[in-house]
């Protein structure tokens, strides 16, 4: 006789893929369920709670893939009777509520996104407003997501969000200070901004762009030691932001900045608002006027009407500009896009796996470069794990999970969410390697 688990009736379990926008999203209702009497987990692999949420990415071909193939082992363990309830909110069922209710009729209920409360009515419980700004953490401890708004107001050929996540909402400055000063108080040393866009952040609600404000205000909370800002689009870049990452050594001098392509015909096709003019001049404004800023980028290869002379051009820029940290990502030919509807997707999925291998093989050079010029040099580095036989940190130039790590010997037991001194001894493409000093 084959012995099952023992499953709790009374304990949830969220399951979270996708951006760290769903994160923020999942540790929010985590709080709301634990505070209603639930007992909660944030574990893929936990097979006792009698109720699983799937929190789900829609964004690209890739993410939804692994969305369905999360949700059809959920559906599984439901069938063999190891859950009782499953449930999936996010935004691939944002995206396709009713496609999923046709094809996978076994999970209980669906959830688009923004639907916090009707999850809680499901599950038997009132939003409690008065944990409005808080959260259970799901990560390390030491280092948290702010998210400042939702939705977003872009029209960029390419993408799905705004249809997903709706206009730009952004989340009043006082609200945002109660959340991190609550995540400071509870052990957060470094919070990270996010948005689909942090540029527009308070043209909706203040009428004016209002980040550094923003970021001037979350300074005040002392024990706050690095902030650090994600996604600014290039467009309109909010100048006033520029001498409070130049002057307050605790915002990370870490600009990330999706240009995504290069061209003046690309970027127009992208319906990009900013050209090729605009993108250099504020790259070098950033580059002239934060000494020592780090400047990370994302790129699209492949999208329709994307020739070899177009990607050339990318590469010569790519290659002249020097990216510190850099991303591409193979164009997905998403359904309720402007380039969905108004353009053919031309190019084999070969051309734009070969053209994402000739970018990254390009920026890997750069990268290591970049690595070599910080040999003998001394970072302030954060311990984020140990790692078989080492400690895995970041210093301020490098954002958790897309960026590369500093990593030291296990011998010198550090302490995981501590500061260290490090001096780097070795590097490589993608890593550097270090010891503590004093």
């Amino acid at each position: 006789m084959i012995s099952r688990p023992v499953m709790n009736q009374k304990k949830i379990n969220i399951v979270t893929l996708g951006c760290s926008k769903n994160v923020v999203d999942s540790e929010k209702l985590l709080k709301q369920l634990n505070a209603g009497g639930f007992e909660i987990a944030y574990d893929p692999s936990d097979t006792s709670a009698g109720t699983v949420i799937v929190n789900t990415c829609g964004f690209i071909n890739d993410a939804k893939e692994e969305s369905i193939d999360t949700i059809l082992r959920y559906v599984k363990a439901q069938k063999a009777g190891t859950i009782n309830n499953l449930y999936v909110m996010g935004c691939l069922s944002e995206r396709y509520m009713e496609a999923l209710q046709h094809e996978i009729p076994e999970v209980k209920k669906y959830f688009g996104v923004n639907n916090i409360q009707d999850i809680l009515k499901e599950l038997g419980l009132k939003h409690n407003n008065d944990l409005l700004t808080e959260r259970t953490l799901t990560g390390p401890g030491h280092y948290a997501y702010l998210k400042i708004a939702e939705g977003c107001d872009r029209t960029c050929a390419f993408c799905a969000i705004p249809g997903i996540r709706g206009p730009y909402i952004s989340r009043p400055v006082e609200e945002l200070f109660r959340e991190a000063s609550i995540l400071a108080d509870n052990g957060v040393k470094e919070i990270i901004l996010i948005a689909q866009d942090l540029s527009y952040y308070g043209l909706d609600i203040y009428k004016k762009q209002s980040l550094a404000l923003l970021v001037r205000e979350l300074l005040k909370i002392e024990k706050l030691e690095w902030i650090r800002l994600h996604y600014l689009y290039p467009a309109n870049f909010p100048q006033d932001l520029i001498p409070v990452i130049r002057d307050n050594p605790r915002v990370c001098k870490y600009i990330d900045i999706p240009v995504q392509h290069i061209t003046d015909k690309m970027l127009g096709l992208m319906k990009r608002s900013h050209n090729r003019k605009d993108t250099e001049e504020i790259l070098n404004k950033l580059r002239d006027e934060i000494p020592g800023a780090v400047i990370r980028t994302t790129l699209i290869a492949g999208h329709p009407g994307e020739t070899g002379e177009d990607f050339t051009e990318l590469k010569e820029f790519v290659k002249n500009f020097r990216f510190d940290r850099l991303g591409v990502f193979r164009y997905s030919h998403e359904e309720d896009t402007y380039s969905f509807r108004e353009y053919k997707d031309d190019i084999s999925d070969e051309v734009k796996e070969s053209r994402v291998a000739e970018i990254m093989e390009l920026q890997q050079n750069i990268s290591l470069e970049h690595n070599e010029e910080l040999i003998g040099k001394v970072l302030k580095v954060i311990i984020d794990r140990r790692e078989g036989e080492y400690f895995a940190g970041r210093s301020e130039f490098d954002s958790p999970e897309v960026d590369q790590e500093v990593l030291i010997s296990a011998e010198y037991n550090l302490k995981p969410g501590n500061f260290y001194n490090i001096k780097i001894k070795q590097s490589t493409d993608f890593d550097l390697f270090g010891e503590p000093v004093d």
